[in-house]
């Protein structure tokens, strides 16, 4: 007779309840104070204890990486929308506005991941955001409406680099224009006219 395994089952249903709803405070306590919330605040808000946090989440990091992990997917689900929906110009626009606002508004979040020790994550979340930006600046690229020499990473960094220029611009005026002028960049320019 052969042994086997017992079926792996998944989470129980308020297992998964619970930390659907720590994530959901984690998310609302990181926009309101900063990578530095209270994780007893946390617990309390998602009406769990501390200790069913800590069997979620083991660490501050921990934590970190799974609010970051979530927006990120939930940015790169985003594309996909567009793409359904836009051309391919627009939805490339539309895919990194949506991207600047996310790099704004994570920058204390990623750094604080950071410096409390990146993992494997880090580059699987930074793996999906490039290969989101790379289908939709191909798809571009494709329509015509995307130079053939820009990079997805160029694209990024571009990107990147005015989330941090513009980290105290409030209003986001200045970053919405230096966007503008990025996108710009990004498309290919007609032939010029032989008359």
């Amino acid at each position: 007779m052969v042994e086997r395994d017992p079926p792996q089952r998944g989470p129980r249903t308020d297992a998964r309840r619970n930390r659907e709803r720590l994530l959901a405070m984690a998310r609302e306590a990181f926009d309101e104070a900063g990578p530095d919330a209270s994780l007893v605040e946390i617990a309390r808000r998602a009406g769990v204890g501390q200790g069913t946090l800590y069997r979620h989440f083991p660490t501050r990091a921990a934590l970190l990486r799974a609010v970051l992990a979530d927006r990120i997917e939930r940015l790169c689900q985003r594309a996909g929308e567009l793409s359904a929906t836009a051309s391919a110009d627009d939805a490339l626009a539309a895919w990194l506005r949506l991207f600047l606002d996310h790099a704004r508004i994570n920058q204390g979040l990623a750094g604080a991941f950071m410096a409390e020790g990146p993992e494997a994550s880090v580059a699987d979340c930074h793996q999906a955001i490039t290969a989101t930006a790379t289908d939709l600046l191909d798809r571009a690229r494709r329509d015509g409406s995307a130079r053939a020499d820009l990079r997805p990473e160029d694209l990024l960094q571009l990107v990147v680099g005015i989330a941090l220029a513009t980290a105290r611009d409030d209003d986001g005026g200045q970053a919405d224009r230096l966007l503008a002028l990025a996108l710009d960049a990004t498309r290919q320019k007609p032939a010029p006219s032989t008359d």
